[in-house]
């Protein structure tokens, strides 16, 4: 395999006070796609942090997975967050065969894939796709865009993909707060598809490391032999079966009761928000670099990106205070 550079991902707080200053605590940070009120935590039995993964541990994770997931007889597989999957995705290819990516996205894709020797081809259209790219990658709704594909448009994509006996992988990893454009539903009458999902972007607990595969059995097996045993904690696990079980709508409606604050704000600024999803917005402005410096003075870390200057993606802040703070340092960068 072939080595690629890092990519630097939103997150990075240490890096940035160990730049700017002040203590990582201190920062606000908007440069992640995370649910800022974690929901409260259930309590856990002691021996499931005493103990190795049991086997009902996972099975009610799983059960409630489905059940969440809404896909029928077909049962996901815990994973310890979708990067780990993501890391093994070029198993899945036919090395002889290109790879196409829906884009601008997430960057780990290209990265893997790339890494691994196969040609990825940037594309923005379904029509862009041709028989000779045997594994599709579609972030749905996308990172950073927000660019949404309804599940007609998807499933339709899965089977023109299916004919030159193709993969179409959709990661959802944002499509917790729309359940209905989800294609995990038909995973099971579309065998050519997988659907990535994020457990901890929604719940607010991204340092759980869990997320879900939802695919044919052939290749939730190849991941799970991939994966080796106990690859998810049994904490994990089980805190899934609660939370997924419980009452999701409102953390739902928390999520658009910050985002409604966050749009206020940028609005109040004068920002052009050009996209984004329910945890995050992008803005476009000739000075988002410069932007994104002077909001790091302030102790506030955006996200901003290599391939497009002018963007920058902002994420929810926990309570009015932290959208207080962000509209004075917009001000005084003179937004």
């Amino acid at each position: 395999m072939m080595m690629t550079a890092p990519i630097v991902h939103g997150g990075g707080i240490t890096e940035a006070a160990a730049r700017f200053g002040g203590a990582p605590g201190d920062w606000l940070d908007l440069s992640t796609g995370i649910n800022p009120c974690p929901v409260a935590l259930p309590e856990i039995e002691a021996r499931v942090w005493h103990r190795l993964p049991d086997r009902h541990l996972e099975e009610a994770a799983r059960a409630a997975a489905s059940s969440y997931y809404r896909t029928g007889d077909l049962i996901p597989l815990p994973v310890p967050g979708t990067q780990a999957v993501i890391q093994l995705l070029p198993r899945l290819a036919d090395s002889k065969r290109r790879a196409a990516i829906f884009g601008p996205t997430y960057g780990e894709y290209a990265r893997v894939l790339t890494a691994a020797g196969l040609v990825v081809d940037p594309v923005a259209r379904a029509e862009d796709l041709s028989a000779a790219q045997g594994l599709v990658v579609l972030v749905n709704p996308n990172n950073p865009t927000g660019r949404l594909f309804p599940p007609d448009d998807v499933l339709a994509m899965a089977r023109a993909i299916a004919a030159s006996g193709g993969l179409l992988v959709v990661d959802e990893a944002f499509g917790d707060l729309d359940p209905e454009t989800s294609v995990a539903p038909y995973v099971a009458a579309q065998h050519n598809l997988v659907v990535f999902r994020s457990f901890g972007k929604f719940f607010g607990l991204a340092g759980l490391r869990l997320g879900f595969v939802i695919a044919n059995a052939m290749v939730t097996d190849s991941f799970r032999e991939w994966l080796g045993p106990w690859a998810v904690s049994g904490p994990a696990l089980a805190m899934a079966a609660r939370l997924m079980e419980g009452d999701t709508n409102t953390v739902r409606e928390g999520i658009l009761e910050r985002n409604a604050a966050l749009h206020a704000v940028l609005r109040g600024a004068g920002m052009d928000v050009i996209g984004g999803t329910g945890l995050f917005a992008l803005v476009d402005h000739e000075r988002a670099h410069d932007l994104h410096t002077a909001l790091c003075r302030e102790h506030i870390l955006t996200r901003k990106f290599d391939y497009d200057r002018r963007w920058l993606r902002i994420g929810l802040a926990a309570d009015a205070d932290g959208d207080r703070r962000l509209a004075e340092a917009l001000h005084r960068a003179g937004v």
